[in-house]
């Protein structure tokens, strides 16, 4: 009867939006998500990170946009009409804005979906696997630090 038990617990899981950087899929924790836009003018500000792109005025609020690609140290970004910006709030900083290279779609992962990899890199909590394709989890708290 215990087994019975165990087998009808259902999995935890979780929703992440699937985005593509480069040629690579990334994962973020859709609880994370705001808005998701199309790219507009990015007003630039002087004397910023390399990664930091500028601000924009998204409905009144100004919102400052960041380079997940330059952040992670890969090539500069080529906008295509494919590229958003993912609007993302975090209770300590507020909105701000990723620019990615296109938006594929929302996945469920459960826990077994999900490897925690021990040498993982700054910006990745963990490898998710769905269907047959594999998808970096990325850490966004480590992505919008400052000091990176």
């Amino acid at each position: 009867m215990a087994n019975n038990n165990l087998e009808m617990v259902e999995k935890e899981s979780k929703q992440y939006i699937v985005v593509m950087v480069g040629s690579e899929q990334y994962g973020i924790d859709i609880s994370y998500i705001d808005n998701i836009v199309r790219m507009q003018k990015i007003t630039r500000v002087p004397k910023a990170q390399p990664y930091f792109k500028g601000m924009i005025n998204l409905r009144g609020e100004v919102v400052p946009v960041m380079s997940v690609r330059k952040k992670m140290g890969l090539e500069d970004d080529v906008f295509t009409n494919a590229s958003r910006i993912i609007i993302i709030k975090l209770e300590e900083s507020g909105s701000f804005g990723i620019i990615v290279d296109e938006v594929k779609g929302v996945v469920n992962l459960s826990d077994d979906e999900i490897d925690n990899i021990s040498n993982k890199g700054k910006f990745i909590n963990g490898i998710g696997k769905h269907g047959g394709e594999l998808i970096s989890l990325l850490e966004i708290n480590s992505i919008v630090e400052e000091n990176v």
